[in-house]
């Protein structure tokens, strides 16, 4: 996982660099709480509506995204994650960022999250 501040690279920049690189990508617009985070990566993803919005659910629907990436044949994505200012200090802040990490390494190439700072 890739953290860049968006005080130093803009949304089109990065959308971009991962154009450039082949790459698919899909913007998680900014939350302030968790469960708003979780609620929000879930539309933008397409999880199924009877998931919850917790971080157990996150897990195991990314892990169903990565693999339907795979399984169809799409390109590669790359999830641009804005991350609220007050979101950052809030203690799921880290375990968010540790569930993704997880899902990028199962994923391995297919899967790939930039957090934005905001």
């Amino acid at each position: 996982m890739k953290i860049y501040s968006g005080d130093t690279w803009t949304l089109a920049e990065l959308q971009e660099q991962v154009s450039d690189q082949g790459r698919r990508s899909l913007l998680v617009p900014a939350a302030d709480s968790k469960r708003a985070v979780l609620e929000t990566f879930g539309e933008v993803l397409s999880f199924p509506a009877e998931s919850d919005a917790d971080l157990d659910a996150l897990n195991d629907s990314l892990h169903d995204f990565a693999d339907s990436i795979a399984d169809n044949g799409n390109p590669p994505v790359t999830v641009l994650w804005q991350v609220a200012g007050p979101f950052r200090s809030d203690r799921s802040f880290g375990i968010i960022c540790e569930v993704l990490q997880d899902a990028e390494r199962y994923a391995g190439a297919d899967l790939s999250v930039t957090a934005v700072l905001l």
